[in-house]
């Protein structure tokens, strides 16, 4: 494994104990709530794999929860996740799933309020690095160690090329961007890791863009 800095080795400034079960998890929640763009009212999440055994020692619980109420891991409110998800109303519930998964710190969180709902699969590959291996059902690779817009598209000759479009003219360096389809014609995904954040000016001006249904973006 090849490591670009001494921090991929011990991991981010972060409340412990792990960096893999207590950081790595509270990205995934911080990925998903900055995905679902508000704080949800409920969430199921469940835990597979070291996970699913050892959530509730190595802070994986709380760590999941700080992340869906916006905490950062060095935050020091990390640890009252659970106390403070329950006062601000955010009910949530935890399921030791034994289903086997490619990967063993593995978590499938399903959050939502009253008119909306996600779903997203992510793995803590350690160090505080994660990937987000699905989103509603489609496969796709984010690695949360950028700043990237999800665009919800349709399956439309020139929807890629109206996007890209505007980022060439505020220029934005795109890093990464793959693109997933369910079915020919039918709604697709556009992933994008970018060098820097999106203003939210220009995110307006990507939804008026040809063939898009709906943006979320991470920052950095």
């Amino acid at each position: 494994m090849k490591y670009n800095s001494v921090f991929d080795i011990i991991g981010p400034v972060m409340v412990g104990p792990s960096s893999s079960h207590t950081a790595g998890a509270a990205r995934i929640g911080l990925a998903a709530r900055n995905i679902f763009g508000k704080q949800p009212k409920w969430a199921k999440i469940h835990l597979y794999g070291s996970f699913a055994k050892t959530y509730q020692g190595h802070g994986t619980d709380f760590a999941l929860a700080g992340g869906l109420l916006g905490f950062n891991t060095d935050d020091t409110r990390m640890s009252s996740a659970l106390a403070l998800a329950k006062d601000s109303g955010l009910a949530i519930e935890f399921i030791e799933d034994s289903a086997k998964t490619d990967h063993p710190n593995t978590v499938r969180l399903i959050i939502g309020d009253d008119q909306d709902k996600l779903e997203i699969v992510g793995i803590s590959i350690g160090g505080g690095k994660v990937e987000i291996t699905e989103l509603n059902g489609f496969e796709l690779r984010l690695s949360g160690n950028h700043p990237a817009i999800l665009i919800m598209h349709n399956d439309r000759f020139g929807a890629i090329a109206s996007v890209t479009k505007i980022l060439a003219k505020h220029e934005i360096n795109i890093g990464h961007m793959e693109v997933n389809r369910k079915d020919v014609g039918k709604e697709a995904l556009m992933v994008i890791e970018v060098d820097q954040n999106i203003e939210d000016a220009i995110l307006l001006e990507l939804e008026d863009a040809d063939h898009i249904i709906q943006i979320s973006k991470i920052v950095s």
